[in-house]
């Protein structure tokens, strides 16, 4: 897997709800190695399709949530303003904001 760069629009969004990702940064997996998990959830196809199996790992879940840049470059293409590009951000924030409420308990939906 690669690493990416923070999106500022991204970072805009979640500034928005209260949670400054100003300082954050994507790791590469290598960075993971001796790290053993009990869920590992993937929350993009892309990540869903290339996510390697993590030894000594529990469940790999995956919960797909649409990609925020491509809503907002489709809604772009279509004559879509700054704001409704933003507003693709702010949809998936607010939908990955409502699965995380729901753990631990969401999870148990998912097979051991």
């Amino acid at each position: 897997m690669e690493t990416h760069g923070l999106n500022e629009s991204a970072v805009m969004v979640m500034g928005e709800a209260g949670v400054d990702i100003s300082g954050h940064q994507s790791k590469h997996l290598d960075e993971l190695d001796d790290l053993r998990f009990d869920d590992v959830v993937t929350v993009c196809d892309q990540a869903r399709e290339s996510c390697p199996l993590f030894e000594g790992g529990g469940r790999m879940i995956h919960v797909g949530f649409a990609d925020p840049p491509a809503l907002a470059e489709s809604v772009a293409k279509r004559g879509g303003d700054r704001q409704a590009q933003l507003d693709c951000y702010r949809q998936v924030r607010d939908q990955i904001r409502a699965f995380v409420a729901s753990l631990p308990e969401s999870l148990e939906a998912y097979p051991k």
